[in-house]
């Protein structure tokens, strides 16, 4: 585990592989941390540099007073970067990471060479539902969100079997200030027009049973990036790095192979 030390923000990250190897960088979704992706990494090729990191307000980053913009987010994301001297990634956003990776596309595209967009949209929701989100968080903390999180998140067979119950811990244990934080700067999130500017290579990933970003809106993210290829996880809810991850990396490993990233 490593800090990478901004001029005015802590950002907590983790390398495994060569440093001279091809990057991957992974951002991950709203109220969780970079350990969204431990069972994914494992099954990938060997030979990649994979960095993930803690988005701020968010794990071991620091949790600067909220709101925040989504600016902020894809600059946090530029920072680490340049730090790390990362150039030609692939960057890889599940959900709120998702809206991360297609502002940083669209702003750096020095960084990133392809992008992999998992159960993610332009435009996540509509405005309202984020700010009564926050306020409820605000008012009885991170308990309030839980439940309903997990039933969006997850199938009910993968709740039934209690599969989830670690995902609500980490969840409740998300700093309220982050969450809400990041619950603002999705809400003033829109990327359409801007998305729909890309040409970079792009595998869009969705899950059937996502009642966060239903498939239906995934599949209208893959439509706005010409030439990029979509793909649903039969039964995959919102994190298929949890639910389904050797299908994800079965589809990471085998897109990066065919752009030639490894």
């Amino acid at each position: 585990m490593s800090i990478a030390y901004l001029p005015d923000l802590r950002l907590h990250y983790r390398e495994d592989g060569p440093k001279s190897g091809p990057a991957v960088v992974f951002a991950h979704a709203l109220g969780l941390d970079l350990t969204l992706w431990d069972a994914v990494l494992p099954l990938l090729p060997p030979g990649l540099r994979l960095i993930r990191y803690d988005l701020r307000g968010h794990g071991g980053s620091d949790v600067p007073t909220p709101p925040y913009a989504m600016g902020a987010l894809v600059r946090d994301a530029e920072r680490l970067l340049d730090h790390l001297a990362v150039k030609d990634c692939v960057f890889v956003g599940l959900s709120l990471g998702g809206l991360v990776t297609q502002g940083l596309a669209v702003k750096r595209l020095d960084l990133v060479r392809a992008m992999v967009l998992s159960n993610t949209a332009p435009r996540i929701g509509i405005a309202t539902q984020w700010h009564d989100r926050i306020a409820a968080v605000a008012a009885q903390g991170m308990e309030a969100v839980a439940q309903p999180t997990m039933e969006r998140w997850f199938s009910r067979r993968f709740r039934a079997e209690g599969h989830d119950a670690a995902w609500r811990d980490r969840l409740l244990a998300c700093p309220p200030a982050g969450y809400m934080g990041c619950c603002a700067a999705i809400a003033g999130a829109d990327f359409y027009t801007p998305t729909a500017s890309l040409t970079l290579p792009t595998l869009v990933i969705a899950g059937s049973e996502d009642g966060s970003t239903p498939p239906d809106l995934v599949r209208e993210t893959a439509g706005l990036v010409r030439g990029s290829e979509y793909h649903l996880l039969r039964g995959a809810g919102h994190l298929p790095p949890v639910d389904q991850p050797a299908a994800f990396a079965t589809l990471l490993g085998t897109f990066l192979d065919r752009i030639g990233h490894i």
